[in-house]
């Protein structure tokens, strides 16, 4: 600025001499007019930034609302807005914006910042609840997949348990026909040959012979099972005494049989046929011996 002055008065004093060579007088009196000119418009735009800033000092700052007694009026709005809300710039904000002050810039700044640093909050707000959604939903599907997995586990045990008894029926069907054979079959008896033994007349007793033969037949019958021992006694002569010998040499046989080779009683079934006549006739008093057998013990050995 010193040096502008500096100039328009070297100006000034160089119009004021005169010389053969100096310009004309109008030339100096444009150039004085000039400076006059540009001293002028220097001096308005240091004026205009403060007159700028003067024109508009709380353009951010809202209105206090005043409360009646009887109804809340709404806060008045301002009437004019600032060049940063949105209206149409002056030619005066155009040409000295650059010029704002500090607290100019700040003052018009911070409701971007504050309404910037609203927008962060929001955005770790939303964020924060998107991760909650997230974390729910992957423990959901956690939940769900355990649940499934463990439904899964108890489909299979079912389903073994199912072919197990499957597998029981098929035994029980099978192991009861086997049962319905055995029970169809436990009174077919199939006879064996038979043992005879003779006795002479007048004999109360078991020969050695007799004895060996019955020694052979329980051999044949030890630990067996589904056989019975038929003891047919006969003896010659009539009626009672007849039946009453051949019952006694009976008796002798089974007694022999259960006390020498434990051959339960109810096994051997014993009867006096007296002199009954038979398809083969024999005289004498003898002791026919059948053993009957059927297959429970061969069926129970193939279980």
């Amino acid at each position: 600025m010193s040096d502008f002055l500096a100039m328009c008065r070297e100006h000034w004093s160089s119009g004021l001499e005169w010389s053969p060579q100096a310009r004309t007088r109008s030339e100096s009196e444009d150039d004085m007019k000039t400076c006059i000119f540009m001293t002028v418009l220097l001096y308005a735009a240091l004026a205009l930034p403060a007159f700028a800033q003067q024109a508009n000092p709380n353009s951010s700052a809202q209105p206090t609302p005043t409360r009646s007694s009887d109804q809340t009026t709404p806060p008045s709005q301002s009437s004019r807005q600032d060049f940063w809300e949105g209206d149409q710039p002056s030619f005066g904000a155009l040409i000295f914006h650059p010029f704002a002050s500090k607290g100019y810039v700040r003052r018009h700044v911070q409701p971007i910042q504050d309404r910037v640093n609203e927008l962060d909050e929001i955005t770790a707000a939303n964020r924060r609840l998107i991760s909650d959604v997230d974390a729910r939903a992957r423990q959901g599907i956690q939940q769900a997949s355990e649940k499934t997995n463990l439904a899964d586990q108890h489909a299979v045990e079912a389903a073994n348990k199912a072919q197990m008894a499957h597998q029981t029926a098929a035994a029980l069907d099978t192991r009861l026909a086997t049962d319905e054979t055995v029970v169809g079959n436990i009174d077919q008896y199939k006879s064996e040959p038979q043992t005879e033994l003779r006795f002479r007349p007048g004999q109360t007793v078991l020969s050695k012979q007799a004895k060996d033969a019955l020694d052979e037949l329980a051999a044949q019958v030890k630990d067996q099972r589904g056989y019975i021992i038929e003891v047919q006694g006969f003896s010659s002569g009539r009626g009672q005494a007849a039946i009453a010998n051949s019952r006694k040499m009976a008796d002798l046989v089974e007694r022999y049989l259960v006390l020498n080779h434990e051959i339960p009683a109810y096994r051997i079934y014993v009867i006096g046929m007296g002199n009954a006549t038979e398809s083969r006739v024999t005289s004498g008093t003898r002791v026919g011996i059948s053993l009957l057998k059927n297959d429970v013990d061969r069926i129970a050995k193939q279980q």
